[in-house]
């Protein structure tokens, strides 16, 4: 499907793998969508910056990147530094035809007119996949064309629910772009009286037409002065900032134009320095008006859809530009005269472009897209590399999930690994995603798909790194297909879910292994070496530090099961590989706190009796410091200490060990390519399945242990 993007400070229209609908989402075939100028361009300038530039107008950037560097290595900044200037996905508000509906969705149908929202899910592209709660129906009678507006229409529409105005008050609009235009003509029809505050004559000419009673113009006279004497010398009620500039001065104006104990809400953009005098004499409020409203940035929400009950919470974002629709329907609202211009989403680079026109800059552009074949969707799968499409020395590999973890680790070391491993196939969520790390990568070709990667010969290997929640399903179904399976952990989220997973390992025979790379490290077999004919039963103290996390992160929902199931894990594996023991008794213990914030979850100190007289004590916190490491790792036997300082070094009391060391930590996600490369090529499993059951077993085990206390 053909998709506009920011690609180093030009729009191109490229060709990416069309969405697949999601459980809790809504397939779209657009007709229209909106081009937000001021939103777009600032993305289209920034892209356009060099990496040195950005650094400087952000300088805290520059910390987090040095941070990277000291625990991730050089290359991996370097690597970072480098996705910047990737294709961006951009556009925000849109408008089409269903064309399916996830299994969670039961109020949407197919062929609905829909209007859509969400930066990075409304995008300026031939096909969208959006949650159901930024997902609107259109009235009947309304223009398709009108209602791809509707995200802008929830913006300015929340802005006038935060300023709480009354009829007959005095609201001045500062700026009178788009989100001006839309406020001033919400707020008359609220019964409101408008004063539009702009630098640009025509932008006010337009506003007096759409029914704003009163325009000023900044640049021509003392705007307090006249708002003065429009309000009788009272100020105005409430000033709603919907302007986009980094001057300090527009905020401070809109102190000053107000009454006493009067409100000023920003919308726009504007700097950050005010004059505490300018709020405390008039004992003025201030408030933010946050996107589309109530609902926005929250995962629940809006990924979900899990809505708020109408009672307690009114007016959602949803709901908003529910409103904003049908105001447009009735005519309260007229985008007619806001429209500048109409270009096929061919024409993307030229309607961008006209935005740069000083003398005439448009309010409002819309992209069109072909209306033919509206039921039938592009092709999800594209070949980008015309590498040949089966290497018989190399394994062909399909990365399945190309989230932040597949490009830290296990993509730039499949990379490397070019004496084993062929990097075939991404798969990800959006297409855009995969276009850009596929053609980063080299690969043959690129999806949004997981049947493309099932029914695919070529493909070898299936390299799992979804959210936790799917791993289980996709990798039995990658195994029925006779694909080696090498899924991220948690291998399972439940005794069920692991049930199956190990039954098809052993019907299909396939290669599989998960994710537990700790064992593979050069620590991690250092301390193997040395403890492999030890007299005595092994004590082993482990410590994460595992770091903070907040509650409503997805890790903690169902989708991540939870830290130890989806972390902790790794440890299990651990001092299943020392021991070779299996677990005979558990006990586990977590902090009692009185805070919400802090979760017994994730504060855990569980002690496990192997069968060999082995006690193994893993203490899990997020209560840590981020200065102290993040793992280490005691070991006792036979009046001997090893113990491993965060895979950076390894130190022995007693007993020689290899001066091993590195400046960042090397836990064996690279070793543990390797040997799951010769496991394929020689036929064993380089974790025995024994071993991986037992892990899971613990983790479920804490978790219901946990459950109880």
């Amino acid at each position: 499907m053909k998709q506009v993007v920011i690609k180093k400070g030009s729009i191109i229209v490229d060709e990416v793998p069309a969405p697949v609908v999601s459980e809790n989402g809504v397939l779209v075939k657009v007709l229209y969508s909106c081009i937000s100028a001021g939103t777009e361009m600032s993305g289209v300038n920034e892209s356009g910056k060099s990496i040195l530039k950005k650094a400087i107008e952000k300088p805290e950037k520059i910390k987090k990147a040095i941070d990277i560097a000291k625990n991730q290595g050089i290359e991996s900044l370097l690597d970072k530094m480098k996705k910047l200037d990737v294709p961006q996905a951009t556009g925000y508000s849109a408008s089409g035809i269903v064309i399916d509906v996830g299994k969670n969705i039961h109020d949407i149908k197919i062929g609905d007119r829909v209007a859509c929202a969400g930066a990075g899910l409304a995008n300026h592209a031939e096909y969208i996949e959006v949650p159901r709660n930024l997902v609107m129906r259109v009235p009947e009678g309304l223009n398709l064309e009108f209602a791809s507006t509707v995200t802008l229409g929830g913006i300015a529409l929340q802005g006038v629910r935060r300023a709480d105005v009354r009829i007959g008050e005095f609201v001045a609009v500062i700026g009178m772009g788009i989100l001006g235009q839309l406020t001033s003509q919400i707020l008359t029809a609220s019964g409101c009286r408008v004063i539009g505050i702009d630098i640009d004559e025509r932008r006010l000419n337009i506003a007096k037409q759409l029914g704003c009673p009163y325009t000023l113009n900044s640049t021509d006279v003392d705007i307090i002065k006249e708002i003065e004497k429009i309000t009788e010398g009272y100020g105005v009620d409430v000033a709603i900032i919907t302007a986009a500039t980094n001057s300090n001065e527009v905020l401070s104006q809109a102190f000053k134009m107000c009454r006493k104990k009067g409100k000023v809400v920003l919308v726009g953009v504007v700097g950050n320095q005010f004059n505490r005098d300018d709020m405390y004499l008039k004992e003025l409020d201030f408030v933010i008006s946050t996107s589309y409203g109530p609902g926005r940035y929250d995962p629940q929400y809006e990924e979900k859809g899990i809505d708020y009950p109408y009672g307690y919470v009114r007016w959602t974002e949803n709901r908003n530009m529910e409103e904003y629709l049908r105001l447009l329907k009735e005519n309260k609202v007229d985008i007619r005269p806001l429209i500048d211009g109409i270009y096929n989403v061919e024409d993307a680079p030229k309607a961008y472009a006209s935005l740069n026109n000083q003398e005439k800059k448009p309010l409002i552009l819309l992209l069109k897209y072909n209306e033919d074949q509206v039921e039938k969707i592009n092709r999800r799968v594209i070949h980008i590399s015309n590498k040949s499409l089966k290497q018989k020395d190399r394994i062909n590999v399909a990365i399945v999930g190309a989230g932040e973890f597949a490009k830290a680790f296990h993509l730039p070391n499949l990379q490397k690994l070019q004496k084993y491993y062929n990097i075939y196939a991404i798969m990800s969520r959006t297409g855009l995603n995969s276009k850009n790390i596929g053609e980063q990568y080299g690969a043959t070709l690129v999806t949004t798909d997981y049947n493309e990667i099932l029914n695919n010969p070529d493909i070898d290997m299936v390299m799992i790194c979804t959210r936790h929640n799917l791993h289980a399903s996709m990798a039995v179904a990658a195994m029925k297909k006779g694909k080696a399976v090498f899924v991220e952990k948690p291998l399972a989220m439940d005794d069920k879910e692991l049930d199956e997973v190990l039954k098809t390992v052993r019907e299909t025979k396939v290669p599989f292994i998960v994710g537990y790379n700790r064992r593979f490290s050069k620590y991690a077999r250092e301390v193997k070496k040395h403890i492999k004919n030890r007299v005595s039963p092994l004590i082993i103290n482990y410590q994460m530090n595992a770091g903070y996390i907040p509650l409503d992160h997805w890790v903690h929902t169902e989708e991540g099961g939870g830290r130890i199931i989806g972390e902790a894990c790794h440890i299990i594996d651990l001092f299943t590989y020392f021991t070779e023991s299996e677990v005979e008794c558990i006990s586990v213990n977590s902090i009692k706190s009185n805070s919400s914030h802090i979760s017994p979850r994730d504060n855990v100190v569980v002690t496990l009796n192997y069968t060999d007289g082995s006690l193994c004590t893993l203490t899990y916190t997020s209560l840590g410091n981020r200065n102290y490491p993040k793992e280490t790792c005691n070991i006792y036997f036979d009046e001997k200490i090893i113990t491993i300082n965060d895979y950076k070094s390894i130190n022995g009391f007693g007993v020689k060990v290899a001066p091993l060391s590195s400046k960042v930590p090397e836990k064996g996600q690279m070793e543990e390519l390797v040997a799951f490369a010769e496991s394929i090529n020689n036929k064993f499993y380089p974790i025995q399945l024994w071993d991986l059951e037992q892990t899971s077993r613990i983790t479920f085990l804490i978790e219901r242990e946990l459950k109880k206390l």
